[in-house]
């Protein structure tokens, strides 16, 4: 497979979250922040290169919101090129580790960041369609890519 972005910026990781005695309490209620679905999905592979969507700057923390009286989490990403043929696929990735990681009752919408790819509209419709996202999981050859996509580096 020819690569379509040969030599991508890599940018440096976020620190650590330190993690406070008050998030151990299991007694506090500890609504889910931005922070915490970022901690999720930062390390998720790129499928072209062996970087995370983090240090691609796919991912960054201020794209993500999460509303927890409405129980809705959004997500917006940005391809490191305009015409990346493997958006849809990082979109997927997103969405199945926020929905493998996160209590059922949250709503995830994933999307590309306004203005960022050239196909932005086709690929929001694919991944806003849940009978789409329910028929690519099917495909065991796609959810593979995905496992390995969200696996992480010591499992790859």
């Amino acid at each position: 497979m020819e690569l379509e972005n040969i030599n991508p910026n890599v940018f440096k990781k976020s620190d650590e979250r330190i993690i406070t005695e008050k998030e151990w309490d299991e007694s506090c209620i500890d609504p889910i922040d931005a922070r915490e679905v970022f901690d999720l999905i930062r390390s998720i592979n790129d499928p072209e290169h062996p970087l995370t969507l983090e240090e691609l700057h796919v991912l960054e923390e201020n794209h993500i919101t999460v509303d927890n009286d409405k129980n809705e989490i959004r997500v917006l990403f940005t391809p490191t090129i305009p015409h990346c043929s493997m958006a849809t696929l990082i979109g997927l990735s997103i969405r199945v580790k926020l929905l493998r990681s996160l209590p059922s009752r949250y709503k995830i919408s994933v999307a590309i960041t306004p203005g960022t790819h050239t196909s932005e509209n086709a690929i929001n419709k694919q991944l806003a369609d849940k009978e789409r996202i329910s028929a690519s999981l099917e495909n065991s050859t796609l959810l593979e890519v995905v496992n390995q996509c969200i696996a992480s580096r010591s499992n790859r």
